[in-house]
């Protein structure tokens, strides 16, 4: 199973082999998040498929993007294997493919 890493500014936020593509994002539990990575904001948004989206404000190497991650605590059904995961937003952290056995 291929493992994957979010970067932000050369620094690793994320890092697993769990992650779930969906829409084009990689969606990595929230476990493979490094402490103190994520700030929650008040932003929200709606997707009709998967349900409200919560976001985050991304910090690595003194630098903070605001609302550079999201989660989806409670998907509808349609959506549920990404329920405990956080995409990132791919203009500011890169994901990549570590590994791809």
């Amino acid at each position: 199973m291929p493992i994957y890493r979010a970067v932000l500014d050369g620094h690793v936020v994320a890092e697993s082999d769990a992650t779930v593509a969906v829409e084009g994002n990689r969606y990595f539990p929230l476990d493979a998040i490094g402490p103190g990575v994520l700030e929650p904001t008040w932003m929200r948004s709606l997707c009709y498929w998967k349900g409200v989206a919560r976001y985050f404000h991304v910090t690595a190497g003194g630098r903070t993007v605001r609302h550079a991650a999201w989660t989806y605590r409670h998907p509808s059904p349609l959506a549920r294997r990404i329920k405990g995961h956080v995409a990132f937003w791919p203009g500011d952290v890169q994901v990549e493919v570590v590994d791809g056995t």
